[in-house]
């Protein structure tokens, strides 16, 4: 009999405390802002980060809040913005560069076409490699070849390839920038996606050092820029860039009358 009132007491109790923790989850809920739960299904759930929020639905939450601006979520795009901005009920401005833009290695140098200064044989990392005196190449902006990328990259985006290429699939690519900001030479650059062409060189050495360097690297040489000028190619410190935003109707000549052959089409 005593065990029969123990269950029954027990079941009571249970009963009565389950009553209580339901009635207490609905009274003491903590409302979400409506907005909130407007926007986090629309964030792209990479949680890489470049937003500078710990996630996508912190960011979600603090553009809600008015904490942060739209338009800091790089994998969304301009789709996401469009999308966010009339939830929050703000207007788009309008002549904004909405183009998507992608990572890419800036050096087409490796045992092949740089020399060395040593051999490197310690830990396969890039950081690790250029602290023994900015890397084993003997141009110290190139890429080390290591996959420091690769590592960070949230979405496998980065590859190494059967050259000992370091490799970006442009389609997989949501523009998070964690390859750009672990990049200890600086190599690995955001460029648009709809870029044909890419100067494949990151060196601001003069022309004479480069070529003892590196014989697919940029010398200064001002010939795309100057022989071409609606090529859209810019020197600055011994460096040319293509820019897109130029006019570029003289781009493959350029590339084909290139020195070095380091304007490369995509």
């Amino acid at each position: 009999m005593s065990i029969v009132l123990a269950i029954l007491v027990v079941a009571a109790l249970g009963g009565l405390f389950g009553f209580g923790l339901s009635y207490a989850e609905k009274k003491l809920a903590i409302k979400k802002d409506p907005k909130i739960l407007a926007l986090e299904p629309l964030m792209p759930g990479a949680n890489c980060g470049v937003c500078g929020y710990a996630g996508c639905n912190a960011y979600a939450a603090a553009v809600a809040l008015g904490e942060a601006p739209i338009g800091l979520c790089s994998p969304g795009g301009s789709s996401l913005v469009a999308k966010m901005s009339e939830i929050m009920g703000q207007k788009i401005e309008e002549g904004g560069d909405t183009r998507r833009k992608v990572a890419h290695v800036m050096c087409r140098g490796n045992t092949e076409f740089t020399l060395k200064d040593y051999n490197y044989a310690g830990l396969e990392d890039c950081n690790a490699a250029a602290l023994l005196l900015g890397g084993d190449n003997n141009c110290k902006s190139s890429c080390l070849h290591l996959g420091s990328c690769i590592k960070v990259c949230p979405v496998g985006a980065i590859y190494k390839d059967k050259d000992g290429y370091i490799i970006v699939d442009e389609q997989k690519c949501i523009s998070c920038e964690k390859c750009v900001q672990i990049c200890p030479t600086g190599a690995m650059h955001m460029i648009y996606e709809d870029s044909e062409y890419v100067i494949e060189c990151n060196s601001h050495e003069p022309g004479g050092k480069v070529r003892k360097q590196c014989t697919v690297g940029c010398i200064g040489c001002k010939i795309c820029e100057t022989k071409y000028p609606e090529s859209g190619c810019k020197v600055d410190r011994f460096l040319s860039t293509f820019d897109q935003a130029l006019p570029h109707s003289q781009i493959p000549e350029a590339a084909e009358a290139c020195p070095t052959k380091c304007i490369i089409k995509r």
